[in-house]
């Protein structure tokens, strides 16, 4: 039997103390360490990519690392399970879609009382007969119910138009046609030629004669 075993031990001494299976360990040894710092560099990467946190790749890195060439393996199956599902660019691309999406849905005009899609260029919604939209009185263009001004014209419709104020005879005759120019100063108005000459009344006591006067209300100088 110890010779049987003598046997064994000198076949599997002189297995490996063979040049060629020497070499082939090592470089199988080789080839792990390689594979090792490779996956360690990848865990780096992949959680630049992944998280905004400047710490997180390096801890990724350091727990492969840890585990040695020979049980790397398991580190790397651990990595997958809590790293985050998707890279920062497809979270972007992903906002993007939705901002895009949602940027859409709000050029779409919507009645404010029915909540029903309606065009742009309708002035008075069909179904539930909300105003949408008003004219401008100076360009007849289309302007939004809230705007406090024209876009085109420049209309103001919060500002009151003064219309031109005529000046006419204070004695109760016909206007004199003149009309106030803002910014200027009215010029003097004179009578008209024939002043309203009032109604002559005698003096009823003592039969006496009758006093006729006439009086201008607003005599020449």
């Amino acid at each position: 039997m110890d010779v049987i075993l003598a046997q064994i031990g000198g076949a599997i001494a002189g297995f490996f103390g063979n040049p060629v299976v020497q070499i082939s360990f090592r470089a199988v040894g080789i080839y792990l360490v390689v594979v090792w710092l490779a996956t360690a560099y990848w865990a780096f990467r992949d959680m630049q990519q992944r998280s905004d946190n400047p710490i997180a790749p390096y801890l990724a890195a350091t727990g492969i690392i840890l585990l040695t060439p020979f049980f790397f393996i398991l580190a790397v199956w651990v990595y997958k399970i809590i790293r985050p599902h998707e890279k920062i660019g497809e979270v972007w691309e992903r906002n993007l879609a939705e901002e895009a999406l949602l940027a859409e849905v709000e050029t779409i005009h919507h009645c404010p009382g029915c909540d029903r899609r309606v065009n742009d260029d309708w002035i008075i919604c069909p179904t539930c007969r909300t105003r949408l939209n008003r004219v401008c009185p100076n360009c007849s263009r289309l302007v939004g119910m809230d705007w406090s001004l024209c876009a085109w014209c420049g209309k103001d419709f919060e500002r009151r138009e003064v219309g031109p104020a005529v000046f006419g005879d204070p004695s109760g005759g016909q206007d004199t046609g003149r009309i106030a120019t803002p910014g200027a100063a009215p010029a003097r108005i004179r009578p008209s030629t024939a002043a309203a000459a009032g109604p002559r009344q005698g003096s009823a006591r003592s039969g006496g004669s009758r006093s006729a006067s006439t009086v201008d209300p607003l005599p020449e100088r």
